[in-house]
């Protein structure tokens, strides 16, 4: 490489990162006259309401249980 040549690759370096600069700022920046609005929510709070008695009694239905059907004495539970 010559002497002459190392002024002229640092002023296009120095140039097109400038131009680039220029090119990213006003593609990529949004602008500043936007704004956005968010949905109001309401507070949570940490009491419940009681479950309804009808479905949740002391005969209801326990999905958890196994349920046998036959007289088939061979569990398997895989």
């Amino acid at each position: 490489m010559r002497q002459k040549d190392l002024p002229i690759i640092l002023a296009i370096v120095i140039v097109s990162s400038m131009l680039s600069l220029l090119i990213t700022k006003t593609l990529f920046v949004p602008k500043k006259d936007q704004s956005l609005t968010a949905e109001k929510v309401d507070v949570i709070t940490s009491t419940f309401n009681k479950p309804d008695p009808f479905i949740f009694n002391k005969d209801a239905v326990n999905p958890t249980q196994l349920i046998k059907i036959g007289g088939n004495n061979n569990t398997n539970n895989n």
